[in-house]
């Protein structure tokens, strides 16, 4: 590294002993040199002082723009909070809209099931009332009928009983017989007298049901044969001959008498 000559130290060095004795010499009359020392000072000093005001500044502006980036992470955090705060929210509206409609689906398959078996239900029983309907459509055609059939049979009846009107009442006194209502529609009850030899008060009878178009007897006091019973009213209701049938009546009742 070169060394700054310094006119004065040399001087001082070279001619102390010169100097002692205050003798001039010749560098003494050497002209001085000036080296810029004290620009050079002021200028490195003008440096440092804008150097150190660039540091400064930068230091600043580093720990200025440190600030604001903690300032943006908390923001950029706080946001992110905010953020997870609302998607927490709306993930559970988004749960609770599942829920509901799940809910609502569960309720609409379960109305639709509901409504099926309501439909079915009414299906049956509107097949059950046509076929209802049906049927009183079928019993009121064999009410008119047999109403139709009874009325006719009743007309026969009158007719039958103005015809054998003087003969019935001849039979009444050649048989000794009565005719009585038993409170039951459609049923007489005939009674002898003079069928006992040993009492000739002593009565017996027979029920006649006339409400069929075939006659039959079902009750009678006292019993007689079945199938005695049965021929007699087969000759009945193939001839329609009362007087026959009664005075066949009569000799049964004599027989089992005796």
């Amino acid at each position: 590294m070169a060394t700054m000559f310094d006119p004065s130290l040399s001087t001082s060095t070279m001619h102390r002993p010169s100097m002692l004795h205050d003798t001039p010499s010749m560098a003494d009359s050497l002209p001085s040199i000036d080296f810029g020392f004290d620009d050079l000072r002021d200028r490195m000093a003008r440096f440092t002082e804008k150097f150190d005001s660039f540091i400064a500044k930068g230091r600043m502006r580093v720990l200025e723009e440190r600030n604001h980036f903690r300032i943006n992470v908390a923001e950029l955090q706080e946001d992110q909070r905010v953020k997870k705060k609302e998607m927490d929210v709306l993930a559970h509206k988004s749960s609770d809209h599942a829920q509901s409609v799940d809910k609502e689906a569960a309720e609409t398959a379960e109305m639709h099931a509901a409504i099926a078996s309501i439909s079915k239900q009414r299906d049956a029983r509107a097949q059950h009332r046509d076929r209802i309907r049906g049927e009183i459509s079928s019993i009121r055609k064999q009410i008119a009928q047999r109403v139709s059939a009874q009325n006719q049979h009743a007309k026969d009846l009158d007719a039958q009983a103005q015809l054998n009107g003087p003969e019935l009442d001849f039979w009444q006194t050649y048989l000794s017989m009565r005719i009585e209502g038993v409170g039951v529609a459609d049923r007489l009850r005939f009674v002898f007298t003079h069928v006992d030899e040993k009492d000739w008060g002593r009565e017996v009878w027979f029920e006649l049901d006339t409400k069929e178009r075939d006659y039959l007897v079902v009750t009678l006091k006292p019993k007689l044969d079945p199938e005695d019973v049965e021929r007699c009213v087969e000759k009945l209701n193939e001839g329609r001959d009362l007087g026959p049938f009664l005075k066949g009546m009569r000799e049964l009742f004599t027989q089992v008498v005796k």
